[in-house]
């Protein structure tokens, strides 16, 4: 069994082409949809119709809720969005569940993690001295913040995004995988990301893809398109590689 796994492609068609491209050649057997699915400004309209013909957001992502309304905040954004898109789109975004399990219950897929898709599944925010902070969680964190999804009960890999960083990390056997975004990079590559699982005699494996695609052409999008005060923004995140 082959399953290909997306997620944070953030409205960006040009990122998402690319990597539907060679999410084909890998010819899996399922497209999972890690959600955050169009809140972005690369042509989000032309990438909710590629995810609705090729990549249905199987769970909501946190920028689903705030184009369903189910989330307050950047309401300029979530206008200019709502104009964009079809008018059924922020009902579908608000009625996906927080995780599924596929493969018989093998895997487990979410945005953030199995209990919210604003919660980061692999890191940690805390207060310091200095100030706030991020850093990898312990184990015993991510192992509460999987909740009932364990080695015991059949749970083998768990995959997620929202935070837009590639991580891997095993706790109690179950190996817990962040894919990475297709779009909005933070290490400063602008590349595409996706994950393939793959299971063969009984075991799963996890490939890391990182797809080349045209983010200059994105970001003019962007520029031509958006609104004043978020396209330079959005158009220097995409060329970049990280928030400004």
């Amino acid at each position: 069994m082959r399953l290909a796994i997306v997620g944070d492609v953030h409205g960006n068609s040009f990122a998402l082409s690319a990597v539907l491209e060679d999410v084909r050649a890998a010819s899996p057997d399922q497209t999972l949809n890690l959600g955050d699915s169009v809140w972005g400004a690369a042509d989000p309209a032309g990438a909710w119709a590629l995810q609705a013909e090729h990549a249905p957001p199987t769970v909501r992502g946190n920028t689903d809720e705030r184009v369903a309304g189910l989330r307050e905040g950047k309401a300029g954004m979530r206008a200019w969005l709502l104009g964009q898109l079809p008018g059924d789109v922020p009902a579908r975004l608000g009625a996906l569940p927080t995780f599924a399990d596929v493969a018989s219950g093998e895997v487990r897929v979410c945005h953030g993690s199995p209990r919210s898709p604003w919660e980061d599944l692999l890191l940690t925010e805390e207060q310091t001295e200095e100030g706030e902070r991020t850093r990898p969680a312990h184990f015993s964190e991510i192992r509460e913040r999987l909740g009932d999804f364990t080695y015991e009960a059949g749970g083998r890999f768990c995959v997620v995004g929202h935070t837009h960083h590639e991580m891997l990390s095993v706790v109690n056997g179950v190996t817990v995988v962040n894919a990475g975004p297709v779009s909005r990079q933070k290490d400063r590559l602008p590349l595409a990301r996706w994950v393939l699982l793959t299971r063969r005699r009984g075991l799963w494996r996890a490939e890391f893809r990182r797809t080349p695609y045209d983010a200059g052409e994105a970001a003019a999008w962007a520029r031509a398109n958006a609104p004043e005060g978020m396209a330079e923004h959005e158009a220097r995140w995409l060329l970049e590689g990280r928030e400004p």
